[in-house]
């Protein structure tokens, strides 16, 4: 047994850099790959493929990735273990080893699997979704490793467990090593999104290599501490800023709840290792909760858009003008959703007909494609010579399209089955953690002295501030972080609920939680609602609020000279 698991991953979700997976079998050595594939829209879109063809369901993208890397992954020893199998592991499970014979190669391949609750769905009182998918752990993960697995394919489990397992597995951890399993999980989270550990999507994208970033690598170690790394010579950058950025990505607050431990991203420490290295030590965790979240995935209705471009002056009159036109066209049957925005991307005495032009966006939606589909589309159009002077649009509506909504239950731990299906097809039953505790938050830490008075300057909150943002179902995450023991005294006491609502007016009627994670510098705030039923129901421009973060940043504020 090595000293130190390096594993690395290939895909941060399904669509992914393809080359990837040879990249980082050809960039240096690893012991394990992973790749992760799915993500809550991920499984509405595999539920309806599934929906065409019972035997679909997985990501062919992974099949194909191994159609050019399964050799090359098995001369150099390293296991694969993924998430593709989405809502049919057995299936693409049975698809790789039908490529492995054709390619004339000896490997096990072994599957998990359990999560799927779709048949379940009245007993456990889920409703009639299109998916139901229970997140489960990293067991069945490392029982397929330690029984001599070189490929491991799951469906819906935790991100982080694609990096747990194998590291359960090699160091031969124990179901109650809850410090050790936390760790792992933190480094799992790091690399779990790909190159968003290593510069991809970075608030202070400019200090650094602005090249294609290379995909994260973490150097696990027997008690659960990591070192997050690339590649040499690979783009982007690993830094104390880049770990914390993702660190902080789509979580709540200080405990990170999964099925095998709570980990407790308040107590970890981040430590510069050498060039693009860095070190996450000193994790603790507990026992996880009793129950597992489960992803529902339904079918909400149909939905359809228009964008309108309103050019030059009396910008808000041509927007109502066209508003009170279309919805007088739709009032004999009006959509059941109806929502406008106006973006003022014009500029007065603009020197292009662009930069003087508006976009005012219609988006429906209604139970009924026709409703959503022909009438809306055909009362948009027939309004183009009846309308405001410079009538156009960017593009002519089309048919209306499906949409989903996204929701999270919770049922006890002890009703999902949790199978690893090993290589000979022999099945192992996984049992449920055999001690829980019931999630709670901690109390809020003691922060730092505020920043003493003095002159200030109105510049961005980027100028000081990192941010990184993204979703969790309707709700918004956004982390904000300071480089300086300084900056985090001023952004400790200077963001509070009430500031954040107020520079992000959006927010001013949702419930805001914020959190403080001192080991961090940082502060992550949950927005509730703010992305309606989920990314898949498209309620707002940024539909994952992946760019809430740097709208936040690019607010002004008074910041003290002494910071700048």
């Amino acid at each position: 047994m090595s000293d130190v698991l390096r594993i690395g991953n290939a895909s941060g979700f399904y669509g992914d850099r393809f080359s990837a997976v040879r990249e980082m079998l050809t960039g240096g050595p690893l012991d394990v790959l992973t790749g992760d594939y799915l993500a809550e829209l991920t499984m509405l879109i595999l539920g309806r493929d599934r929906l065409k063809d019972p035997s679909r369901g997985y990501a062919k993208t992974f099949q194909r990735q191994m159609a050019d890397n399964l050799a090359l992954a098995k001369e150099n020893g390293v296991q694969i273990v993924t998430n593709a199998g989405g809502l049919n592991p057995a299936g693409l499970a049975a698809a790789i080893r039908e490529l492995a014979g054709e390619l004339g190669l000896d490997i096990a391949v072994a599957h998990v699997e359990g999560d799927d609750l779709l048949s379940r769905v009245d007993e456990l009182g889920l409703g009639k979704p299109l998916t139901a998918n229970a997140y489960l752990g990293a067991w069945g993960i490392a029982a397929c490793l330690e029984r001599g697995a070189d490929v491991v394919v799951t469906g819906r489990v935790t991100d982080a467990s694609l990096v747990v397992g194998p590291a359960a597995a090699h160091f031969g951890w124990a179901r109650d090593d809850y410090d050790a399993l936390a760790g792992a999980v933190a480094a799992g989270h790091v690399i779990e999104c790909g190159a968003q550990a290593t510069g991809g999507n970075y608030a202070f994208f400019t200090e650094h290599d602005t090249g294609t970033p290379g995909f994260p690598i973490a150097e696990i170690a027997a008690d659960g501490s990591s070192v997050i790394t690339k590649h040499p010579g690979t783009g982007g950058a690993v830094t104390a800023g880049t770990v914390t950025a993702q660190l902080l990505y789509e979580i709540a607050g200080a405990r990170y709840a999964g099925p095998d431990v709570t980990a407790r991203f308040d107590t970890l420490t981040l430590t510069e290792d050498g060039p693009d290295r860095v070190r996450i030590s000193g994790t603790r965790g507990e026992a996880p909760p009793p129950t597992l979240k489960v992803c529902l995935n339904t079918l909400g209705g149909f939905r359809n858009e228009t964008t309108f471009v309103l050019t030059g002056l009396d910008i808000e009159a041509k927007a109502a003008l066209v508003r009170d036109q279309l919805e007088d066209a739709l009032k004999d049957r009006p959509p059941a959703e109806i929502r406008w925005t106006l973006a003022r991307t014009d500029h007065e005495d603009a020197d292009t007909e662009q930069r003087a032009s508006a976009l005012l966006h219609c988006a429906v939606k209604d139970a009924d494609p026709k409703v959503a589909g022909r009438a809306f589309s055909g009362a948009a159009i027939e309004l183009a010579l009846a309308s405001y002077p410079g009538f156009h649009v960017t593009a002519p509506p089309s048919d209306a399209s499906p949409y989903g909504v996204y929701t999270a239950a919770y049922v006890d731990a002890a009703e999902v089955p949790h199978v690893a299906v090993l290589p000979d097809g022999s099945r192992v039953d996984i049992a449920p953690a055999a001690d829980t505790l019931p999630l709670s938050e901690v109390d809020e830490p003691e922060l730092p002295e505020p920043l003493p008075a003095g002159p200030a300057r109105r510049v961005p909150l980027g100028t000081i501030l990192g941010a990184r943002s993204g979703d969790k179902g309707g709700d918004a995450n956004l982390g904000v972080w300071a480089r300086s023991d300084d900056a985090w005294r001023w952004l400790a006491h200077h963001l509070t609920v009430e500031e954040f609502q107020r520079l992000l007016p959006e927010t001013a009627d949702l419930t805001v939680r914020r959190y403080a994670l001192t080991n961090l510098r940082a502060l992550n705030f949950v927005v509730e609602g703010l992305l309606g039923q989920g990314v898949a129901a498209q309620a707002r421009f940024d539909p994952q609020a992946k760019a809430l973060g740097e709208w936040l940043r690019s607010r002004h504020a008074d910041i003290p000279e002494v910071l700048l």
